[in-house]
């Protein structure tokens, strides 16, 4: 018997340490496999959790009769192409359907437009020290006041003040006059 037969049989006799075996041995193997299909890490590690709860679950569907690691690739394969067909499903609106939900084009253009300045102003944030962005990220994003922010920081309000100017002026020479980020 291979070893994750040997650690089902040892969970279903109540060995839940055995349980941890399962998952240490194929968590990985059983997620790159998932990967392969979804082409999305995450979701092929939400779909892994899954096909361990099954197991959890149905916990005497394994026969023994098949290699264990077949048994979780088939269940993994399963819930995989279950993902596939339920967002294939759901990206798949008719358009008839979907009017109501569409802007006109001058909103649809503004919303790119604001979109793509998020974006460019994200970019820009990365690129300043870590001080100056958690002080724009205070002040701007979590409207805290220059004190509050300053107590947080464990800095004064004049620091805090120098911090903010420093950082407009860097985003402002990174960004630029017509918003295009400098390379």
């Amino acid at each position: 018997m291979e070893n994750g037969a040997t650690y089902y049989r040892r969970w279903l006799d109540g060995d839940e340490s055995a349980f941890a075996g399962i998952i240490e041995e194929y968590r990985d193997p059983v997620t790159f496999f998932i990967q392969r299909y979804v082409h999305d890490i995450c979701a092929a590690e939400d779909i892994a959790a899954d096909v361990f709860m099954y197991l959890v679950v149905h916990p005497r569907k394994y026969n023994f009769r098949d290699p264990f690691k077949t048994f979780l690739y088939v269940i993994a394969r399963s819930r995989a192409l279950d993902y596939l067909r339920k967002r294939k499903r759901a990206a798949q609106i008719p358009l008839d359907e979907a009017e109501p939900f569409l802007a006109d084009e001058t909103d649809l253009e503004e919303h790119v437009i604001r979109d793509d300045r998020k974006r460019r102003v994200n970019e820009a944030l990365k690129q300043l020290p870590e001080d100056q962005q958690l002080a724009v990220h205070l002040v701007y994003f979590e409207e805290y006041s220059y004190e509050d922010t300053a107590r947080i920081m464990k800095k004064n309000r004049k620091q805090v003040d120098n911090l903010l100017y420093r950082a407009k002026k860097t985003l402002r020479d990174l960004i630029g006059e017509e918003g295009e980020l400098a390379e």
